[in-house]
């Protein structure tokens, strides 16, 4: 049995990990990277998997960053089953469509501005119909096949509507063991408004977890309210527009709740609320028609009578195009709520064009943005933005607010991981890769987690089931994955120096996209990655599990392998365990060396003395 890890993997977005089972190949996710454009579009082409060997596909959520490439998969002749959620379905019915009309939207705005007839969408709306008539939805807790040896059983990540995190039980053949796998998809947060709490899997012997915010935790929705509103209030006196990029689906819904609740609660202004996206209005319809899966006070708010989602009180909903125009000289001061999420494609990008100019507005930020996209520029504080290949000047006031996320924070990331048992282990996916290694060293310290090895694949590695629930990595990766998946600075430079454990390619079969470090790669990113010697030298065993994107957890029993006093490890990434050897040596040699400093003094005194 084997895993394949060729998106999400030290990265957020692109989700996609392969299982070899008995023979067979099951894809869990197949989700959009997003990012620069051209390295994204790069990195999306180059699908890793050959379509027409998948036996099946089995889909967490409806997010794009995780069912984005299906219809890409059809396209390339994928006929087998995706199995998901009744709610992802749904979703996904009116997701994938809209992803195929921006795909040819964008590409035909492409064509006019840069003349090149040659370039085409990644898929069209009739490879993302056809991607519906493969869907297989099941029940929440119903247990189900994809293939011989593999059972799989959903329960709720409580992330977004229908959001599934999956227990999976495999039969492996080649080494007779029963193996418990957990694959969290998209974690969601406790005690959030309308979804139910995320379930708890346990017993796992192997962990897939997600680790989008592993270093900071989230605020409270109720503990920002008071500075939403106050800033609403300065932008409605000033005559400005509040411009807020919110997913479609789960972002939207939510925001529009709690601006409901403060509406009937007399603290927001009284200005219109416009939800600009097609996708969101569409979205909405759906999450009326799935009720089960609301939270009990959601639950009674509907009982009695009470419409969140309805266009009354100030709330209208666009679809049209020129009415979407029509915002852009809308008189007076108003919200406009649009997708996507991370400004990467939609009408949210012609609001931004059209009003990031203007001091006088507001780009409010409720949600996460992944690397190199345009919303991650704007919360950066890049003064100038590319949009449709245009620069843009950022003059309006930017409000990041960080207690919308629909994932759960580092305590609640913690709490899951500490209460699934003691797996044997555990990979860490849809993360940034210092954002890893911080909760990789908070995982390590977890009791239930001692025996547990934690490791943060990079793109195309491949790990295999030993004896005894084991995994290691193979000498193998997927060699597309490597070559075109985006990939951090911390995993290019692994790729320059020898490991014993894993063949990796020659840095001439590299593209120019994979650089080594980036020009503006944060200043934590630089203190934490590994300083490697020379390939001519010899790495330590840490070092090499380091440049690998091992568990810094990890000591060998060798203490020839361990990292001495001086070493290259920064002292960051050492594990507490380490941390306290090496304190204590470093203690040993302060009183040593002070010692051999008095004695001298004493000798040079004694020296002076006599001579007199």
């Amino acid at each position: 049995m084997r895993i394949e890890f060729s998106g999400a993997a030290q990265n957020v977005t692109g989700s996609k990990h392969l299982l070899h089972i008995n023979g067979k190949k099951v894809l869990l996710d197949c989700g959009l990277f997003q990012g620069r454009r051209t390295e994204a579009d790069t990195a999306n082409r180059h699908f890793p998997f050959d379509a027409d060997e998948l036996d099946a596909v089995v889909l967490s959520h409806a997010h794009i960053d995780h069912s984005g490439l299906l219809p890409l998969l059809a396209k390339y002749g994928y006929t087998g089953p995706i199995y998901s959620t009744h709610a992802t379905r749904d979703l996904c019915s009116i997701m994938l469509p809209d992803a195929a009309h921006i795909q040819e939207s964008d590409y035909d705005f492409i064509k006019l501005q840069q003349q090149n007839p040659e370039v085409e969408p990644l898929y069209d709306m009739q490879d993302a119909e056809k991607t519906m008539t493969l869907f297989r939805s099941v029940e929440f807790g119903q247990a189900f096949s994809p293939v011989p040896g593999m059972e799989v059983t959903f329960h709720d990540a409580g992330h977004i509507l229908g959001a599934a995190m999956e227990e999976i039980t495999l039969q492996d053949d080649d080494t007779g063991q029963t193996v418990r796998l957990g694959f969290t998809g998209d974690l969601g947060r406790r005690d959030i408004p309308i979804l139910k709490n995320p379930k708890q899997l346990r017993d796992l012997d192997v962990l897939i977890t997600e680790s989008t915010y592993g270093n900071r935790n989230h605020d409270e929705i109720r503990d920002v309210e008071g500075a939403i509103t106050e800033k609403i209030r300065a932008v409605a006196e000033r005559g400005g527009k509040i411009i807020i990029p919110a997913f479609a689906v789960g972002r939207t819904q939510e925001v529009l709740y709690i601006f409901r609740e403060m509406q009937r609660a007399g603290t927001l202004p009284d200005i219109p609320i416009f939800v600009d996206s097609p996708l969101a209005v569409r979205a909405t319809e759906i999450f009326r028609l799935h009720r089960g899966e609301f939270d009990a006070e959601f639950q009674r708010m509907l009982e009695s009578g009470i419409a969140p989602f309805a266009e009354v009180d100030g709330v209208h909903y666009i679809t049209d195009v020129e009415e979407s125009k029509k915002l852009i000289d809308f008189p007076g001061s108003c919200i406009i709520i649009s997708a996507s999420g991370m400004c990467e494609a939609g009408r949210i990008k012609h609001h931004l064009a059209n009003h990031m100019g203007d001091p006088k507005n507001l780009v409010l930020v409720v949600g996460f943005m992944a690397e190199n996209t345009l919303g991650r520029k704007i919360v950066d504080g890049e003064k100038v933005v590319n949009i449709f290949g245009n620069p843009y000047e950022v003059r309006a006031e930017v409000m990041i607010v960080r207690a919308f996320s629909g994932h759960a924070g580092h305590d609640d990331l913690l709490r899951f991981a500490d209460r699934t048992g003691s797996p044997q282990q555990l990979f860490l996916v849809h993360g940034e890769s210092d954002v890893m290694q911080s909760y990789m060293r908070d995982l390590g310290d977890l009791k239930s987690l001692q025996r547990s090895y934690i490791a943060a694949p990079c793109p195309g590695e491949i790990w295999e089931l030993g004896p005894e629930k084991s995994w290691r990595r193979t000498a193998e990766l997927n060699p597309v994955s490597a070559r075109y998946m985006p990939a951090t600075s911390y995993c290019m430079l692994s790729q320059h120096y020898e490991r014993d454990d894993i063949a990796l390619p020659n840095t001439e079969q590299m593209t120019e996209n994979t650089t080594l470090t980036s020009a503006k790669q944060s200043r934590h990113t630089r203190a934490t990655t590994p300083k490697l010697t020379p390939k001519s030298a010899k790495l330590t065993h840490q070092q090499r599990d380091y440049a690998a994107g091992h568990n810094p957890h990890y000591v060998s029993d060798n203490p020839q392998d361990t990292v001495q006093v001086g070493g290259d490890i920064p002292w960051e990434l050492l594990s507490k365990r380490e941390r306290k050897r090496l304190r204590g040596k470093i203690s040993s040699r302060k009183r040593f060396r002070k010692t051999q400093r008095t004695t001298r003094h004493a000798q040079r005194r004694n020296k002076y003395r006599r001579k007199r």
